[in-house]
């Protein structure tokens, strides 16, 4: 099986590289710092014939075609796409926000997923199998006051995999969407329980839906918005 994950070097990507290493899994990690990416190639200790590590800014459609074009030169192909990049930006009500923070969350999460769709969807058609997953929140459908950029660039994101997921029926391809509230990378919530952090998911919890998704018997799941984040 080959894995493509991008934001591979972040809080999530860390754990869910570890988790599919230990299954088996060939990995292209897929980032914009190459010293991080290789950092955790030799940190799980991963031999050169199953990983490869690709610096790119799939903000732009050449760049990230180019990213797939290495991955199927190194790996064959892929088969799993998880998709991990993406950030924050609010904190400004919509009659002050600057319209660069909107462009720039439409950016990270429309146009990178919109890029590396049109760069490896094909592909995974092409196997007759395969697995896409993205990452977003419940403020795409619940936005929050002064929480604009943010939610647009997520609900945004969500049209996209739906759609593809509609586009996928019938393929062996599935197109879902993993809803966090924050990822709890330190397992604040794990250590000292709060009413902030009960609702927050940790890399572990995510990377075990990811797996189930990612398997034979999750064929039947697609165009799903699925919550982890327990308490409302």
């Amino acid at each position: 099986m080959v894995a493509v994950i991008t934001g591979a070097a972040g809080g999530l990507g860390r754990v869910v590289t570890k988790v599919l290493a230990e299954r088996g899994t060939q990995l292209a990690l897929l980032g914009t710092n190459i010293d991080r990416l290789n950092d955790l190639v030799r940190e799980l200790q991963l031999s050169d014939d199953r990983v490869l590590t690709v610096a790119a800014d799939l903000g732009d459609a050449d760049a990230t075609k180019a990213a797939a074009e290495a991955v199927a030169r190194k790996l064959g192909r892929a088969e799993i796409l998880l998709h991990f990049v993406g950030g924050w930006a609010g904190g400004t009500p919509v009659t002050e926000v600057a319209a660069s923070f909107v462009d720039d969350m439409l950016q990270q999460h429309l146009w990178t997923t919109f890029n590396v769709a049109q760069a490896f969807v094909p592909s995974l058609v092409a196997n007759g199998w395969g697995r896409i997953l993205a990452i977003s929140s419940p403020n795409a459908a619940n936005p929050l006051a002064k929480g604009l950029p943010y939610a647009v660039g997520k609900a945004a994101q969500e049209t996209l995999m739906l759609t593809l997921a509609e586009e996928l029926k019938d393929t062996g391809v599935t197109a879902n969407v993993l809803r966090v509230r924050a990822i709890d990378v330190e397992h604040e919530r794990d250590r000292a329980r709060t009413a902030k952090n009960a609702s927050w998911t940790t890399p572990e919890e995510i990377a075990a839906t990811i797996v189930h998704l990612c398997s034979d018997e999750a064929g039947v799941i697609n165009g799903a918005r699925l919550p982890l984040y327990g308490s409302p």
